[in-house]
């Protein structure tokens, strides 16, 4: 009889304490908070923001990371001198950083020149290293090159999004927002809000939802310049656009793990109306939130309104996606905002009359 064994004992112990420790982080971190957003009770419209900028990284990309890792390490992919290479627009770049350095493994981020600095910063205190292009659309072969060289592992977030997390359950934020939903007023959401940068989190969240039964619709928002909007209306997965200005969602081209079938509508959002609803939503709550918080925001504005006009009553559900003091010198910045050609006034001001007026 022939074999070949490549069993390593210390690299498989090695494994298993690893994944001790990135389940012993989510076990520490519990869940995060789901947050009433004040609408007049005589409309019988409730929304909920679920707010994953508390997890330890500051963003829902902290559960994605967690996955990617997991997936990474069960798969066999990472082990104890790997490289952990990332192509990312800031936030899953800053969670991988942490669960890197909790590993003891080297971290490069390769971003967008446009990334905030504010995420640079914060990738680089967990000890990650920075690599920007000027082409966003060069992040994925700059990724594999840099893989390749370092005898690393390419993460490759946008490909393995929607596989690495368990849809059907085992505490995804599907799951988490169910949970927490079991005991308010319309415990079953009419509508759950999210955006997509790897179509990750709506691929869950829509998976879950046939899964488990729920009539809740989704609806996934885009911002300009992403295409993901222009696909889905069209149906070709071809489609190819500039890439957006709302840092951690839209895409210039069709991710892999990006599920149209699973979503019931999208709608796309102006950017400066993203940005509005982003500070329309701190005014209104006191949250401090980014700007793809703001583009959930303007679409569930708009899904009230619906619902109010149809005379229907039940309760919307969306994510405080990430804080907004990691955008200060941008979506937070008069100066950026009008080199940008964004005047956000008129936005807020309809906003502001959406509940007084």
């Amino acid at each position: 009889m022939r074999f070949v064994d490549r069993h390593e004992t210390g690299t498989r112990h090695w494994v298993a304490e690893a994944i001790r420790k990135v389940e012993a982080d989510a076990n520490r971190s519990c869940d995060t908070h789901l947050h009433v957003f004040p609408l007049p009770p005589q409309w019988g419209v409730n929304l909920y923001l679920k707010d994953e900028s508390v997890h330890p990284t500051g963003s829902l990309k902290h559960r994605l990371a967690r996955s990617l890792f997991l997936y990474g390490l069960a798969n066999g992919w990472i082990g104890p001198t790997t490289t952990i290479v990332e192509a990312s627009s800031g936030s899953t770049a800053v969670s991988e950083a942490y669960f890197a350095r909790l590993l003891g493994l080297p971290f490069i981020a390769v971003m967008p020149a446009s990334t905030s600095p504010e995420k640079c910063h914060l990738i680089e205190f967990y000890g990650g290293k920075c690599h920007l292009v000027d082409d966003p659309g060069a992040i994925y072969d700059e990724s594999h090159r840099l893989a390749a060289e370092t005898g690393g592992h390419f993460m490759d977030q946008f490909t393995y999004a929607e596989r690495a997390t368990d849809w059907r359950g085992n505490n995804n934020i599907a799951e988490s927002i169910y949970s927490q939903m079991s005991m308010e007023p319309h415990p079953e959401p009419s509508w759950i809000v999210v955006g997509a940068g790897t179509g990750g989190t709506s691929s869950t969240i829509g998976r879950y939802i046939r899964y488990r039964r729920h009539p809740t619709r989704l609806a996934v928002v885009d911002p300009e310049g992403s295409a993901f909007y222009p696909s889905w209306v069209s149906g070709d997965t071809t489609v190819t656009a500039p890439g957006s200005r709302i840092e951690g969602i839209g895409r210039p081209r069709v991710e892999p793990s990006f599920l149209p079938t699973v979503i019931d509508r999208m709608i796309a959002v102006p950017d400066a109306r993203s940005i509005a609803a982003m500070h329309w939503t701190r005014e209104v709550t006191g949250l401090d939130v980014g700007g793809s918080t703001g583009t959930n925001m303007a679409a569930c504005v708009q899904l009230i309104e619906e619902m109010r006009a149809a005379g229907e009553q039940g309760s919307i559900v969306t994510l405080v996606c990430d804080s907004g003091d990691r955008y200060k010198g941008t979506y937070g910045n008069p100066g950026w905002l009008a080199s940008q050609g964004m005047d956000i006034e008129p936005h807020l001001e309809e906003l502001r009359r959406f509940i007084n007026g």
